[in-house]
């Protein structure tokens, strides 16, 4: 009986991870303003994050305020390693690294379960950012 609870968990759980770490990846992308990412920062809450590592990484992201975003991905590892993970990888967190333009509006998407998930569904609206 526990092994068949424990597989009906795993569908639910799996596809919030994946918000969880699109979120992210949209986050640390060089294809939004540091202006949308801290408003995106805002709408949230760590306690969206049900994962302590990525509710830690998201709150050093929304600490980081408006910094660029390769200076955040610079400064995210030893950020996250001082507040107590010690193998934290930025890359694995965020594969695939880089998104494309087109994979943004997915992320976004990601955004906006999460936001419905915690009660806010305000509406996002995606600003690529040519100088970063």
């Amino acid at each position: 009986m526990p092994y068949h609870m424990k597989a009906e968990r795993a569908p639910i759980a799996r596809p919030r991870d994946q918000m969880e770490r699109a979120v992210l990846r949209l986050l640390c992308s060089v294809l939004i303003k540091p202006g949308t990412r801290l408003e995106i920062c805002r709408l949230l809450q760590p306690s969206d994050f049900l994962d302590g590592l990525r509710r830690t990484v998201f709150e050093e992201i929304l600490a980081a305020g408006l910094l660029e975003s390769r200076q955040l991905r610079t400064a995210l590892p030893a950020r996250v390693k001082a507040r107590g993970f010690p193998n934290f990888d930025l890359n694995s967190l965020l594969a695939p690294k880089l998104a494309s333009a087109a994979e943004i509006e997915q992320l976004f998407e990601s955004a906006l379960c999460l936001l419905k998930l915690s009660g806010d569904v305000t509406p996002l609206t995606p600003e690529p950012d040519d100088q970063d």
